[in-house]
């Protein structure tokens, strides 16, 4: 019992330890603008990845040991809105910053924009659904928007903190591939409000008719 609570623990840690972990990332990206040491960025980078590898080790840690609850469920999707939360707009910020064009950080603000109001949207839809018993487990579709979304944060990151380090025909070659990462997840976010909706209507016109 005591070993079980013990990795029970260690899991649940695992997973809060995005708050920190994004937060660090967070500091070391400001700082890294305003220094001219390469190592802040790096740093930054690092606790990006840390961030987004807990996701990734967490579940399979509860899994392997038999330990996943229900707290667990609730909380990892919780710890990967607050990795984003601070993520995307940290991104933004750093586009505006350092002189990206117009278009590259309208594109950021308009992703990130979309991005937390499909969250909140599809909250509301399974706070809806939940008045009739429904099963508002994630989608596949959510699991995979979320998988899909570490990546394209990290490369995107990739290419804003060592921007004045690029040369400029590898910055000719990185922002094109920026906006087909932006255009993706601005697409995939779209998908998902469509689905998401369709999936959940018909308790929103229960509630409606019920009202």
């Amino acid at each position: 019992m005591r070993t079980r609570l013990s990795k029970t623990l260690f899991v649940n840690a695992l997973t809060f330890s995005r708050v920190p972990l994004i937060f660090l990332y967070l500091l070391f990206a400001i700082v890294g603008v305003y220094s001219s040491s390469i190592a802040y960025p790096i740093a930054a980078g690092v606790f990006a990845a840390a961030a987004a590898f807990s996701d990734f080790l967490d579940g399979q840690l509860a899994r392997r040991w038999g330990v996943v609850s229900n707290f667990g469920k609730m909380a990892d999707p919780l710890m990967d809105k607050v990795y984003f939360i601070v993520a995307f707009p940290s991104l933004v910020w750093l586009a505006a910053v350092q002189d990206e064009p117009i278009a590259h950080t309208v594109a950021l603000l308009v992703f990130t924009i979309l991005w937390i109001l499909r969250d909140q949207w599809v909250t509301f839809l399974r706070s809806v659904a939940t008045t009739y018993g429904a099963d508002v487990g994630a989608m596949w579709l959510g699991k995979g928007r979320t998988a899909l979304s570490f990546p394209c944060a990290g490369f995107i990151y990739f290419y804003l903190a060592f921007l004045r380090w690029w040369p400029e025909e590898v910055r000719d070659l990185l922002l094109p591939a920026c906006y087909v990462v932006e255009g993706f997840l601005i697409l995939l976010n779209l998908y998902s409000f469509v689905v998401y909706t369709k999936s959940y209507f018909p308790y929103i016109k229960k509630a409606l008719g019920r009202d």
